[in-house]
């Protein structure tokens, strides 16, 4: 592109941003930063300004956090019109034209989306209706959850073991709260972090007084007669009352809305080169549709080039600012976005943390602390190197541990620093569930090589 029409667009184009979430807030920021005076737009489907999303299962119903007060603080003034409460409903490619739910419809001269995702709903639209039956997603799912928490209530009911589904369990046994979890999976946490952790964190919630359900499903969510949920059948025939149910069942991308649009986009989510950019579905790179955050399915050079699709904020953050910068630079200075997924979470007053892809490990050593004592750090290795690490209550030892995947370190670990402790200082298959099967909560997807691959289809099994 003529570098003359990219001086313009930082002067007097038009940019718009899909999504006022976190990604798009940093992205607005970075374009200020970076000298872009044009006109700047950000589209939004919630009312609220953009606010962080970790403390909503954590801090908030812990009581420690409002859900009103969970804004995320402008670094700069942005000078942007917000579109806030009315979601993108279309783009037409051809015209630079987004399309609202209310009909109207904004111009374009660079596109960034940043539309994140949405916490899959129950699969039985008439028992998701129910009252009772609750989503954590969004402030105001904090806020509905937190009030029918603190009302007491008997047993609260979580389908699904994923991080978000093992924070909330965590919550309300702090509060005293009876609860229930179902996993279908062998143990919580299994797609995140494979089988031998998860033995460790279904230690953590039953030793908290969690009535853990594994290898079970759930078949039907139950009303009483005034419409209010009561009970949860499970698939071993057992039956479990309960007036407090929280689907927990992962998220879906939020794409819908670009059907028909060209773009490469589908349940995965949109594929974008590393530089961010978009591609169409014929696996054409686009030069003024960029992607970033939770939605984005980008290759990444560390992991053989495959599309990771990354549900991490400081992704969110990172890919932002390279999008922002490579939007209103020319060709030669745009940059690739290469940030080191990494994950945080607490329950129980144990932080968990990783970096890198640990479902891309097959297998798993423990190099630092031990299992039993759940203070350790474990590494994963692929095909001879290192691939990522997972800390509980360790987190001293995982920038090391970062650094040495971005260097593609040997696997198995031997270092001078290792504990050289008996436990676990060999390495183990990893036992991550078959990646054909929907688990719940894994941070990192990885999604192939195609950048138009839309095949993907999730049948919804029953739970």
């Amino acid at each position: 592109m003529p570098a003359d029409h990219v001086e313009w667009i930082r002067r007097e184009g038009r940019i718009v941003i899909v999504g006022a979430s976190l990604a798009g807030l940093r992205a607005a920021e970075t374009l200020r930063a970076e000298g872009f005076t044009g006109e700047l737009t950000l589209i939004g489907d919630e009312p609220y300004e953009p606010y962080d999303r970790p403390p909503l299962s954590k801090a908030v119903l812990l009581g420690m956090a409002s859900p009103r007060h969970t804004e995320l603080p402008h670094r700069r003034e942005i000078d942007a019109k917000w579109r806030l409460g009315v979601p993108a409903s279309g783009l037409d490619l051809s015209a630079k034209r987004v399309r609202l739910a209310d009909g109207d419809e904004v111009e374009y001269d660079r596109l960034l989306i940043a539309t994140g995702v949405r916490a899959r709903r129950w699969p039985n639209e008439a028992e998701a209706r129910l009252d009772g039956i609750f989503l954590l997603r969004t402030r105001d799912d904090a806020a509905r959850l937190l009030q029918k928490l603190q009302a007491g209530p008997r047993r609260v009911f979580i389908i699904g073991a994923g991080f978000a589904g093992c924070e909330v369990a965590s919550a309300c046994r702090e509060m005293g709260l009876q609860v229930t979890m179902a996993e279908r999976a062998g143990a919580p946490l299994v797609g995140a972090l494979g089988g031998v952790i998860g033995a460790v964190a279904a230690d953590l919630q039953t030793e908290n007084g969690v009535d853990l359900r594994t290898r079970v499903t759930v078949t039907a969510l139950e009303g009483d007669t005034s419409g209010r949920v009561r009970a949860v059948h499970l698939s071993d025939e057992s039956v479990v009352e309960a007036d407090v149910v929280v689907v927990s069942l992962g998220s879906l991308r939020n794409t819908e809305w670009l059907t028909g649009s060209g773009l490469g986009a589908g349940p995965r989510g949109i594929a974008c080169d590393a530089g961010c950019r978009a591609f169409d579905f014929r696996g054409i790179v686009t030069d003024d549709v960029f992607v970033a955050g939770d939605v984005a399915r980008s290759p990444h050079a560390l992991f053989g080039y495959q599309f990771l699709s990354l549900e991490h904020w400081g992704n969110a953050v990172a890919q932002a600012e390279t999008a922002a910068h490579n939007m209103i630079c020319p060709g030669a200075d745009r940059r690739p976005h290469l940030w080191t997924p990494a994950f945080w979470s607490s329950q129980f007053r144990v932080n968990i943390k990783s970096v890198g892809v640990p479902p891309m490990g097959d297998q798993i050593m423990i190099t630092q602390g031990s299992l039993a004592e759940r203070r350790f750090v474990g590494v994963y290795g692929y095909q001879g190197r290192m691939i990522a690490a997972v800390s509980f209550d360790n987190n001293r030892w995982l920038e090391f541990y970062r650094r040495q995947i971005e260097r593609g370190a040997p696997f198995p670990v031997e270092f001078p620093t290792m504990d050289r402790r008996p436990e676990g200082r060999q390495p183990v298959l990893a036992d991550f569930p078959d990646p054909s099967l929907p688990t719940h909560g894994p941070t990192v997807t990885l999604s192939g090589y195609s950048p138009a691959d839309q095949q993907l289809v999730f049948t919804p099994a029953r739970h």
